[in-house]
Order: C-alpha cells, then sequence, then structure tokens
C-alpha cells in the first residue's frame, strides 16, 4: 500500500478526516489532530517532541517507537496517543 492510501486508510479507521499536505496534520477529528508515519523506521524521541509542539495528539506509526520516544510521552505529554499498527503503546 503507498504512504497515501496508508495515510487515508489509517484516518478513517480513526474515524478522522483526511486533510495532508505540507505543514498540516493528516487526519483532524474534531479539536483532535492526528500525524500518520509509514515507514519501518521507528520514530524518535526529538521527532516526536517536534510533533507534539505543533499541536498533534495522535501519532501512527507503522514502525513503532523508541523507547525514549514512549517514556517522553509518558512522563511529558500523557494526553498523547501513540498507535503502531491500529493498537495503543
Amino acid at each position: 500500500m503507498s504512504w497515501k492510501r496508508y495515510e487515508r486508510f489509517k484516518a478513517r479507521e480513526h474515524r478522522g478526516k483526511h486533510v495532508g499536505g505540507p505543514g498540516k496534520a493528516d487526519y483532524v477529528r474534531g479539536a483532535i489532530k492526528g500525524e500518520v508515519k509509514h515507514r519501518e523506521k521507528p520514530l524518535t524521541r526529538t521527532e516526536v517532541m517536534r510533533l507534539a509542539r505543533n499541536g498533534i495528539r495522535e501519532v501512527e506509526s507503522l514502525g513503532g517507537y523508541t523507547q525514549k520516544a514512549k517514556e517522553y510521552v509518558n512522563t511529558y505529554r500523557p494526553y498523547m496517543k501513540l498507535f503502531k499498527r491500529g493498537r495503543r503503546q
């Protein structure tokens, strides 16, 4: 599946509207913005921090997350939700 189809599929799965585009969230559901990452490499702490600063509250990653990224979210951003292949991390 291409990255664009994956983004649209995950937006529907999270019951959001696919928005996309540079500098925008990939999907929006009410006031909640979500980002979809279609890549095998896990997201690092720095990348998750950057998403949090941009107001992203849900992140769906095909490759998962590093342990430091999970610790960061649990410690500093408890409102943020991390998903890997549809399951919460």
